[in-house]
């Protein structure tokens, strides 16, 4: 049996705005415009946010970086 790990919390914060970087927001922004959106947000402790985007007309996930750079080379493990 699969354990959920975020025990209640959503996958995107409601208050995830305040939680990303100025790079992250201009980014997400621009790549809002070609269909990417915020997937979930990953919170582990004492460790930088991970943003992950999805592109849901190329079913493609990346990596929203602190410095506002879409990372789509970086292994992710995704569960479905």
């Amino acid at each position: 049996m699969d354990q959920e790990k975020r025990k209640g919390r959503k996958p995107i914060p409601d208050h995830f705005k305040k939680l990303l970087s100025e790079e992250q927001l201009d980014s997400l922004r621009q790549l809002e415009r070609f269909g990417w959106e915020i997937c979930f947000i990953r919170m582990p402790l004492f460790q930088p946010l991970i943003v992950v985007l999805l592109n849901e007309t190329t079913h493609q996930y990346g990596i929203l970086t602190e410095d506002g750079q879409l990372d789509t080379e970086s292994v992710l493990s995704v569960r479905s």
